[in-house]
């Protein structure tokens, strides 16, 4: 039984939602957001990296970091301004992107039902990253990006946002740089306990994207809770900023692989020690059109690799989930014996790649020396992260990239 509950989000006038809003926190460098933010003092990464407002000596994790946040935040709600609205709502975020649209409800969700898992997670987190959201929330008492929830989506709850998506004129309607359309409604009071109930009936919650935010929500609710001698279980904290999308609305890219060099070998040993588990075969076609095919760009020229019907054989024995997945396929036959990548998540000698970038920017690696070779994959289903997240497996690493993505700063919870 899934709990989703409004709140009265901190957010920014019509006139400028535009400027606040700003790309997440964590798909760019510290140079890039330095960049993003030069000439917008009203940009949301001057709190969602606010590192990239001060001097380049001082480390990114410090205290100081944290505290520039949080006067970066009173800053921007007398700037912007920034209003709190005075009863708690659902807004309707809706995202347009090359004519396809994705309609989520942002709302507040149960640290309880992360802990329980009522919402499922399909990610391991690392340490530092979690450290780094959790001082973050704690500092500016607020969670500034939301996590980005999916679920099988519920007839009712269709119909109710559809309808008001038809009827009502959005709050927020903007195109960002990048193209994508961002639309915001206010969710009519009278229709929040239809959207109440009916997710109560949801058996599971999913996390497509924001493992890090979750579980440093819930690390904040753990600290709070033992401090506040008064805990009553309804206090802000005990609740997390998401955004639920319908999983058949959504599209996951791949996550394309690079690595800097060939372990020693030369063009044909590699191909060579390849072709005992892939058939091998010159293409001009650069990215795969099915599961089990993989496409490598090496020495200017684009390869199709089909596994072998051994490797298919082998890999059917397995009895995990994220083991027949094409990452695992790739990582287990190809990357790990023959290139010597033990450990994705710790080898500095691959890289990953969004598939929204395109095959266009595995040629430019690869051209340019900065890596050897470049390996294309066929993007994962949005079934593939349930079945997974169901039976409580692990995605390997960098395995989904969704587009497109969150707008920090459209609304803040207050915590």
């Amino acid at each position: 039984m899934a709990v989703i509950r409004s709140f009265k989000a901190l957010r920014p006038q019509k006139d400028v939602a535009s400027k606040v809003a700003s790309v997440p926190y964590d798909v760019v460098n510290r140079a890039e957001a330095k960049q993003l933010v030069e000439g917008n003092d009203l940009s949301f990464l001057r709190i969602g990296r606010a590192e990239a407002t001060i001097e380049n000596s001082v480390d990114a994790y410090s205290t100081e970091v944290y505290l520039k946040a949080k006067d970066n935040l009173d800053l921007l709600k007398k700037n912007a301004p920034l209003i709190q609205d005075e009863n708690p709502h659902f807004y309707l975020y809706q995202l347009i992107m090359d004519g396809r649209k994705q309609t989520g409800i942002a709302a507040t969700f149960s640290v309880d039902d992360y802990e329980n898992n009522v919402i499922l997670k399909h990610e391991n987190t690392r340490k530092e990253k979690e450290d780094d959201r959790t001082n973050h929330i704690i500092t500016t008492a607020a969670q500034t990006g939301p996590v980005f929830l999916t679920y099988k989506g519920v007839k009712k709850v269709n119909e109710v946002v559809d309808n008001v998506i038809k009827n009502q004129q959005p709050e927020y309607d903007f195109t960002s740089a990048d193209g994508i359309t961002h639309k915001i409604w206010l969710l009519p009071e009278n229709l929040n306990k239809i959207v109440v109930n009916e997710i109560k009936n949801v058996k599971s919650l999913y996390i497509a994207d924001g493992h890090h935010r979750a579980a440093s929500a819930w690390r904040v609710r753990n600290e709070k809770k033992e401090k506040n001698s008064k805990h009553t279980g309804d206090e802000e904290y005990n609740y997390f900023l998401a955004v639920l999308f319908p999983a058949e609305q959504l599209k996951i890219f791949s996550y394309n692989r690079v690595v800097s060099d060939l372990n020693g070998l030369d063009k044909n040993e590699l191909i060579n020690s390849i072709n005992e588990k892939f058939i091998v075969e010159e293409s001009i076609i650069k990215e795969p059109k099915e599961a089990k095919t993989f496409c490598m760009y090496l020495d200017g020229t684009w390869y199709k690799l089909l596994a072998r019907d051994s490797v298919i054989a082998s890999n059917s024995l397995s009895n995990s989930v994220g083991e027949k997945l094409d990452v695992s396929i790739l990582q287990n036959f190809l990357l790990n014996p023959i290139l010597n990548i033990d450990d994705p998540r710790t080898n500095k000698r691959i890289d990953f790649v969004g598939g929204i970038r395109g095959t266009i920017e595995l040629e430019k690696l690869v051209d340019s020396g900065k890596a050897a070779v470049a390996f294309s994959l066929h993007p994962l289903s949005v079934n593939d992260l349930i079945n997974i997240s169901d039976v409580g497996e692990q995605m390997p690493p960098k395995s989904t990239w969704f587009e497109p993505k969150l707008r920090d700063g459209l609304v803040i919870h207050l915590i």
